[in-house]
């Protein structure tokens, strides 16, 4: 069995909740594209990286069901892992650095894979969402204080790989900043945390708290 660790990234405050990511430290024992998408597939969890080259940070993730060129989650864990400055995935050089608590990485939204963002009146209608019929990747959100940049938000992958709900979305957060040009605070799934902030250039950071699990 090929060794893993396992994170929660973007926990709460208290340390709870947080969306589950494998990290395969030692990349080369698993080089095939084919054989990692199995074992993201047997695992389950909604991401997981194969670290390629730990010192430059070079990493490859996959979904259940899918190899994806970036994503939030696994990029803000992983850095937090390695203790790097920059991550390396196919999209492009994702930045990292830590911030007492919370663990960031500067990315482009255009990076991300395409969401669906769609706006609620209330934060009570995202709560009581039903799971949408697979087929389209759906991140709902509502303001619960929008002079504060707090936003109540839930997340439906859509895929029909076991994941009927994402716990906490880095991408789409990276979405929902760049559509809003504002810092945000997201409560997100079950009780995650997840900050953002506009940079120059069209960059956006996104951070937030990391355990290792095991």
């Amino acid at each position: 069995m090929t060794d893993y660790d396992v994170l929660r990234v973007f926990c709460g405050a208290g340390g709870g909740y947080g969306n589950e990511l494998g990290v395969v430290r030692e990349g080369s024992a698993m080089p095939e594209r084919d054989e990692r998408q199995a074992f993201a597939a047997k695992l389950g969890f909604s991401e997981i990286v194969f670290v390629d080259d730990p010192e430059r940070g070079v990493v490859d993730i996959y979904t259940p069901s899918v190899r994806l060129p970036f994503a939030g989650h696994p990029c803000v864990g992983t850095a937090w892992l390695l203790d790097v400055p920059e991550l390396v995935t196919p999209a492009g050089v994702v930045g990292a650095r830590l911030d007492g608590e919370f663990s960031w990485i500067e990315a482009r939204p255009e990076w991300a894979p395409p969401r669906t963002l769609r706006q609620y009146a209330t934060a009570a209608e995202v709560e009581d969402l039903p799971v949408p019929p697979p087929g389209e990747w759906v991140y709902a959100w509502a303001w619960e204080d929008e002079a504060a940049g707090r936003v109540r938000a839930r997340g439906f992958p859509g895929r029909a790989d076991g994941i009927d709900e994402d716990e906490a979305t880095g991408a789409a957060a990276l979405l929902l900043t760049r559509l809003l040009g504002r810092a945000l605070n997201i409560s997100q799934g079950a009780g995650s945390q997840i900050l953002t902030a506009p940079q120059p250039g069209g960059w956006v950071e996104v951070g937030g708290r990391v355990f290792l699990e095991r």
